[in-house]
């Protein structure tokens, strides 16, 4: 009987000090060398990736689990329609630009020739109208010719001098050229066209979806022949760059590391491989709420969020995989001036 009640005791004794065990091996604490040994997971960022407008997918050109980089190119929509807008807009652009240079050209020669010519025969005619009407005026003073041939004389002299005036007003226009108004205008309306081809530009360059940034295609969520739109993804993609491993600090510990601290990356998938990283956030605010008042072992339990970046991204290394990262404790600040990532520094 006494065996049988003491079994139940060695049990939770046995639970209590496996869960010791794994509590303490959880926990930051620093290596025999001094390090601080820290454990978390490795952490990118996700992104899920849309065309801004709407369509039917054409392509679709890459494939879940590809790796891919920024720019590339991964689905395009039909745009054949727009195509044609395209070619409409740019024969407009052109017409309307040949219509400012024709403006700002002024006239030819050949039609200021023309409207001085005019404006000689013009002269002319009212030189031989005045003549013709003196005589007339003088016959008709004799009473050799009716009075109206003389009025018919005088009204015809009077509309060659008109006439006359009004060809030489055309020749001064045709020599001033066109008005600064109507080239003004002109321009307008060439920057306005200019205007409607950026925008089926625009509009044919949504029609293809490129990616952000270099990463990993983690879904494929739309194939050809869908109908796309800004509000539904179309490929969820995992960014490799940055990539960081997010990590929890004790208080006690906080003091200890910085930004810009150099560290050392560790996974079970590849234990004989090391990481090169450094310390880019440490969290302002504790990860719960503390008590009001707080005693030196409550003060022990509050962690602060650290993220330690690798400096050179590998496949090695997958979103969630468990990492264990060593800093050298109290590591010096990063000089003024000088970049906080030792990775691009060189340091």
């Amino acid at each position: 009987m006494k065996k049988a009640r003491a079994l139940p005791l060695v049990v939770l004794l046995l639970a209590a000090v496996g869960a010791g065990a794994w509590w303490w091996t959880q926990r930051a604490a620093p290596a025999p060398s001094g390090e601080l040994v820290l454990h978390g997971n490795v952490d990118i960022r996700q992104v899920e990736l849309a065309f801004n407008s709407s369509g039917r997918i054409a392509s679709m050109l890459a494939r879940e689990g590809e790796r891919v980089e920024q720019g590339q190119l991964l689905a395009a929509l039909d745009g054949r329609r727009l195509r044609h807008l395209e070619a409409q807009a740019a024969a407009q652009v052109d017409a309307q630009r040949e219509v400012v240079a024709r403006l700002e050209a002024g006239s030819r020669p050949e039609e200021i020739a023309k409207a001085r010519a005019d404006a000689e025969a013009a002269r002319v005619d009212a030189a031989n109208a005045e003549k013709s009407y003196r005589r007339a005026r003088e016959l008709a003073a004799k009473h050799f010719v009716p009075q109206q041939q003389a009025d018919d004389a005088r009204a015809a002299a009077r509309g060659a001098a008109a006439r006359l005036k009004a060809a030489r007003e055309a020749l001064r226009l045709v020599e001033l050229g066109p008005r600064k108004e109507d080239i003004a205008a002109a321009k307008a309306a060439l920057a306005a066209n200019e205007a409607a081809l950026a925008v089926v530009r625009r509009d044919l360059d949504d029609t293809e979806l490129h990616a952000p940034s270099a990463g990993v295609i983690e879904n494929r969520v739309l194939e050809p022949g869908d109908m796309a739109s800004p509000q539904k993804p179309v490929y969820t993609v995992a960014l490799t760059d940055p990539m960081w491993v997010r990590v929890y600090v004790p208080e006690t510990d906080l003091g200890r590391i910085r930004p810009g601290s150099v560290a050392g990356i560790g996974t079970d998938s590849h234990p004989d491989r090391r990481y090169r990283g450094w310390v880019g956030y440490i969290s302002p605010s504790a990860e719960f709420t503390p008590k009001s008042v707080e005693t030196r072992e409550v003060r022990t339990t509050l962690v602060y969020e650290v993220r330690v970046f690798v400096c050179a991204p590998a496949d090695g290394l997958r979103l969630g995989m468990p990492a264990t990262v060593s800093i050298a404790p109290d590591q010096p600040a990063p000089a003024a001036g000088s970049s906080q990532d030792p990775c691009r520094s060189g340091a």
